[in-house]
């Protein structure tokens, strides 16, 4: 990636996390971060190209985010590896990447080929890999192991949807915190 291009790719993307990706037109984007659309193809191939490179850098967020918020101290502590998440996921000023990653999740379940192929299955991979390296590895390859952090993925995913919809963070976080203390009962 040329110089040029990685810098207009930021730009892009501090746009789309303020504006969204499915509305994206690329008159308005290529005027915001101060290039046109031609430059924009010529650097990006097509609008799918700068799609899927604007869906590729959220998923190095999320991954390294994720990553942190797991952290070494969270290895064989699943729940308390969910707890850290949550917390993370729920903090406002993480509102704009979240809601960039539901939407490209919708679009991906709803339009399974084009820019947005595959990042519904490669996020819950990469989020159950994630999760993995927080269990213990006598439990990780059993399959109690993987209904566990299945089950910890269920939890964060559809409390960070509800939290995206209502903002009610006070109610989602109770449940989380509910959840997760299932979580680590069923872990004894």
């Amino acid at each position: 990636m040329s110089a040029r291009q990685a810098e207009l790719l930021e730009a892009a993307y501090r746009y789309a996390l303020a504006n969204g990706l499915v509305d994206l037109s690329l008159r308005p984007l290529a005027s915001a971060i101060g290039s046109s659309p031609r430059v924009l193809l010529f650097l990006f191939g097509s609008k799918e190209g700068l799609v899927k490179a604007l869906i590729s850098r959220a998923r190095t967020d999320e991954l390294a985010l994720l990553g942190d918020k797991s952290g070494d101290e969270a290895a064989e502590d699943l729940p308390g590896a969910v707890e850290r998440i949550w917390a993370w996921l729920a903090a406002e000023e993480h509102r704009p990447l979240l809601r960039l990653w539901a939407e490209a999740y919708a679009r991906s379940l709803a339009e399974p080929d084009g820019a947005w192929a595959g990042f519904a299955k490669a996020t819950v991979d990469d989020w159950l890999t994630v999760l993995a390296g927080c269990q213990a590895p006598a439990e990780r390859d059993t399959a109690a192991g993987v209904a566990r952090r299945t089950l910890a993925l269920a939890v964060l995913r559809g409390a960070l949807l509800d939290l995206l919809a209502t903002g009610d963070e006070a109610r989602v976080t109770a449940a989380v915190r509910e959840a997760t203390a299932g979580v680590r009962a069923a872990s004894r």
